[in-house]
């Protein structure tokens, strides 16, 4: 009897496309816990250690979708060491991580050299909401907490400690890389203080990747895959500092053209949304250390690969 090899799992394929999905229906997962009404605080796990990069993404998308309201996930195993039980029939979520082997390879010259490649493999998870007898602070998680916004004087006291020029007038928020300054319309254009602040934030991750910086490509025209990427990043990274800071990324609505321009890159290259969010959480934590924030410093790799920032 021939055995048939069983496929290997597509994981940066599968992600891209639920994103494609996502996108498709009007609904991207960094913006879906805010508009829930759950609030998108940052994903943590059993550690208390928080989540980076696309698994935020993930993490984002499926509380959303399952109405997890509590932002810690462990493994099945981690929550029996914890005395905890998966309830049954409760579904896991898949999140990522990065690891490396060592090949052996013949190189031009008929040498045998060992050569390092890296591969990306998932593993399940499930929320504290999904687990039964964890120890009591795991369930200590209230949405108020969300609600416990500063004043403006304490945004723009996190903002001015960055160190980046704004100016203010007209009616355009951009950054202006040549020039190296941020625009802003006037405090007074804005609904409310927290959209002037999320608008100034999303402005705050392209300020981050200018040359002397993070040093990411722009891209010269409207809707090339350079220039997608970039607004994708800032799209992600600013949800990913309001995370941190309490603030929504629902300032813009996604201009169709943006979208359009997502949905292409996505499709031609499946690691696409991997290497964006990798990105825009190295510009969250870059803005953050600026700023002089603790999520800096908790926003670290851990041993398992789940928090390696580097593109996909």
């Amino acid at each position: 009897m021939t055995r048939h090899k069983k496929p290997r799992r597509d994981v940066a394929q599968e992600i891209t496309d639920r994103i494609i999905k996502a996108l498709e229906a009007g609904a991207p997962p960094w913006k879906q816990p805010w508009k829930n009404g759950l609030g998108a605080l940052q994903p943590l796990r059993n550690t208390g250690a928080p989540y980076t990069g696309m698994n935020v993404l993930i993490l984002w998308d499926r509380a959303s979708e399952m109405g997890f309201e509590n932002p810690r996930w462990m493994t099945f195993r981690q929550s029996l060491e914890l005395g905890g039980h998966v309830r049954k029939g409760e579904k896991s979520v898949a999140i990522i991580y990065y690891g490396t082997t060592t090949k052996r390879q013949e190189d031009d010259q008929g040498e045998e050299v060992d050569e390092t490649i890296r591969f990306l493999k998932c593993y399940p998870v499930f929320n504290v909401e999904q687990i039964d007898d964890l120890p009591a602070h795991f369930y200590q998680h209230h949405r108020s907490e969300i609600e416990k916004t500063p004043p403006p004087s304490e945004r723009e006291a996190f903002f001015g400690r960055i160190g980046a020029e704004v100016r203010h007038g007209g009616d355009r928020a951009f950054y202006r890389r040549s020039e190296d300054f941020i625009q802003m319309p006037p405090y007074g254009a804005f609904d409310d203080p927290e959209r002037y602040f999320a608008t100034r934030a999303h402005e705050t991750i392209h300020w981050s990747g200018a040359p002397h910086r993070l040093d990411r490509t722009k891209g010269k025209t409207f809707g090339d895959t350079r220039y997608a990427f970039e607004e994708l990043v800032a799209e992600i990274g600013s949800a990913i500092l309001g995370a941190n800071i309490g603030l929504p990324p629902d300032h813009v609505e996604d201009h169709a053209a943006y979208v359009s321009s997502w949905l292409k890159a996505l499709k031609n290259d499946k690691r696409f949304i991997l290497k964006a969010a990798a990105d825009a959480q190295k510009a969250a934590d870059f803005v953050l250390a600026r700023a002089g924030h603790p999520a800096a410093d908790s926003n670290r790799p851990n041993a398992d690969g789940t928090g390696v920032r580097s593109a996909a």
